[in-house]
């Protein structure tokens, strides 16, 4: 069973925002890259980068989204109380 995450994401205010960024990743351009231009997490500073996280250390949809995804695999949109985000899981352990 997983027990940890690495994940990267980008959080933006609206299902718009974060549907526009999901194009532009899907048509190439870095996640890491739209992060940085585009996140309103400080995370963004760092492409994203959360590092690794367990179960129980972020809000529940991100956390279930953060799990199911395979490694290299990108989210649609995922609300929670901070916003919409897109997330990448980087690694699973």
């Amino acid at each position: 069973m997983v027990s940890e995450v690495h994940a990267l994401h980008i959080l933006v205010k609206t299902e718009e925002e974060a549907n526009t960024i999901l194009k532009e990743i899907k048509s190439g351009t870095s996640f890491e890259k739209l992060a940085q231009l585009k996140s309103t997490c400080p995370s963004g500073k760092k492409g994203g980068d959360l590092g690794w996280f367990g179960r129980g250390m972020m809000v529940r949809e991100f956390e279930l989204k953060a799990f199911e995804l395979g490694k290299g695999e990108i989210s649609g949109p995922v609300k929670t109380q901070f916003g919409w985000h897109i997330i990448k899981t980087v690694d699973k352990k």
